[in-house]
Formats: structure tokens, sequence, C-alpha cells
């Protein structure tokens, strides 16, 4: 096991919760992640359908974002309210208040960043991005970009998603959240 999994595991309290835009590799970082500590890993857009019984993109369009949002709420809820675990958020579900309240208040919160050109060729390999579907993608993606990495810096810790390779960023991220936690634990008097 990986040293900085063993410090983790060690101090790791609450679930983690990974947070970012579409693209920036919430499910295969926070896979990978869970995957190293030996804890589940759960992505809550999957969650959302199996509650639901559709996909995210026809709750969008059938029943509009303000109804995602609130099943979105509903099932991080419960989601961290459970065992330790990893979660991947879908990337608007800070915006609303008393999600990013949940999120802040009750996981450590990773804030998985990267930069205009790597989120379009990522969300470009596929077409079930709701929110792209509607204009041009780079302009939708800085335009929430704009709106959702202020929200996003709350986050507890922010690590770069680059298009290096994936086990190079999960090896920042291990030691990111290790450090993390060593720096907040709470010494005995």
């Amino acid at each position: 096991m990986d040293p900085h999994a063993r410090t983790i595991l060690a101090k790791l309290d609450k679930p983690v919760v990974m947070i970012g835009l579409m693209g920036v590799g919430k499910t295969k970082l926070g896979g990978l992640l869970a995957k190293s500590l030996g804890v589940p890993f759960v992505d809550s857009d999957q969650e959302i359908e199996k509650s639901a019984g559709q996909s995210v993109a026809c709750i969008f369009e059938e029943q509009g974002e303000p109804a995602f949002r609130d099943m979105e709420r509903k099932v991080l809820a419960r989601l961290l309210s459970e065992d330790l675990k990893v979660v991947a958020t879908g990337g608007g579900a800070i915006m609303n208040e008393m999600t990013a309240d949940l999120i802040w208040n009750s996981a450590i919160s990773i804030w998985l960043k990267a930069d205009l050109d790597v989120l379009v060729e990522r969300t470009g390999r596929n077409g079930k991005r709701p929110l792209l579907k509607n204009g041009n993608p780079r302009d939708i993606l800085q335009g929430l970009m704009d709106k959702r990495y202020p929200i996003y810096e709350n986050a507890d810790i922010v690590v770069e998603s680059t298009d290096q390779e994936v086990d190079k960023t999960l090896a920042v991220l291990l030691k990111t959240l290790a450090d993390h936690l060593e720096k907040t634990e709470i010494s005995p008097p």
C-alpha cells in the first residue's frame, strides 16, 4: 500500500468528495483514490440515475435542472451520512447552497482543477454532457469556470488535473490529501 494511503486511512474520519467541472476527472481519479484506500467509490450521477430510473440527460430534458439539483442534494445527503467512501459529484452540485453546505460540513472536499483546453478536449470525447448541448462547448465551459471556480475555491484541497498521466495526478492527490490530514489533525493537550 502507498505510504500516503496508509497515512490517509489512519486519519480519515469522513467521506472524501471530488468536486470540479465536467471532464476534470472526478470519476476516474475518485475511483482510483478509493481503490488506493480500499474504500467504496460512488458517482453521485449514477446514484441519481438509479433512484430516478432514468439518465441524467433525460432528467435535465424532462424535469429541468432544478429538479435534478434537488435529487442530487438528497442523494448526496444520504451518501455523506454513510460510511467512509470517495464520492464524485456532478460539476454543478456545489452551486446549490444546501448541497454545498453538506459537502463543506460533512466531507473532505477536493477540487480537481483544470484549464479550459484540457476540459474542452476531455468533454468532446462523448455527447453525454447536457449542459454542453446548447452552444459552443468552449464558451459554455468558460462561462461555467467563471461562475463556479469562485465557489470551488472553498474546497479543503485543490489538485491540478492536467494532461499528464492519471497515475501522476493520483500520486499528487494522495500526497496532498495525506499532507492536509496531517496539518488539520488536532494535537491532544
